[in-house]
């Protein structure tokens, strides 16, 4: 079973990129990213309609952190510390050293490589970190950008499940991916 202990906060940085901690100093640019149609529409979840609700979001990722079950980064521009998009594990299952991924990146930002740059990042510090064994997305089908990504970076579709999601009233389809550690 994996033991984690997410404090303190691990910044990480890249080439372009500073990720760091989510705080409530972020939430008008989580609001921004949770209300945009665009951004939202492959993430099957409400869109948030106040700061009230980004800041409860907020909220649950502080809570996750302090209790390791899930590591949420901002993603911003090196020396620029603007929130432009997140990404980070959650479902964290210590007994099975797997995690599930998630990201959102603002439509400014998109086509720029930056979620690329993002994913290898926090890929690499899973793996050799965190002590992942493997790494799951769960991505809606119609969500070409997010199935290119994932296969760029070597994840395998392991399922589709046909009509296994209600939202809105309607039953929606999951692809799930997979990605095995490299680290021996």
């Amino acid at each position: 079973m994996l033991s984690l202990n997410l404090n303190p906060f691990p910044t990480l940085s890249t080439g372009r990129l500073l990720l760091r901690q989510i705080t409530t100093a972020d939430v008008n640019k989580i609001f921004e990213l949770r209300s945009n149609k665009a951004v939202m529409e492959f993430i099957n979840r409400p869109l948030a309609e106040t700061t009230a609700d980004a800041l409860q979001l907020i909220k649950i990722i502080i809570d996750n952190i302090n209790i390791s079950e899930g590591i949420t980064w901002a993603i911003s521009i090196q020396n620029d510390s603007t929130l432009i998009g997140t990404i980070g594990f959650w479902k964290i299952d210590t007994e099975n050293h797997r995690a599930e991924i998630g990201y959102l990146l603002h439509p400014n930002h998109q086509q720029k490589g930056i979620m690329q740059e993002a994913l290898s990042a926090v890929l690499n510090y899973g793996f050799t970190q965190m002590q992942l064994h493997s790494v799951e997305a769960n991505i809606n089908p119609a969500n070409e950008a997010s199935r290119k990504l994932l296969e760029k970076n070597k994840f395998i579709q392991e399922g589709y499940f046909k009509e296994n999601f209600y939202y809105k009233g309607s039953f929606l389809d999951s692809a799930i991916y997979s990605l095995l550690t490299t680290v021996q």
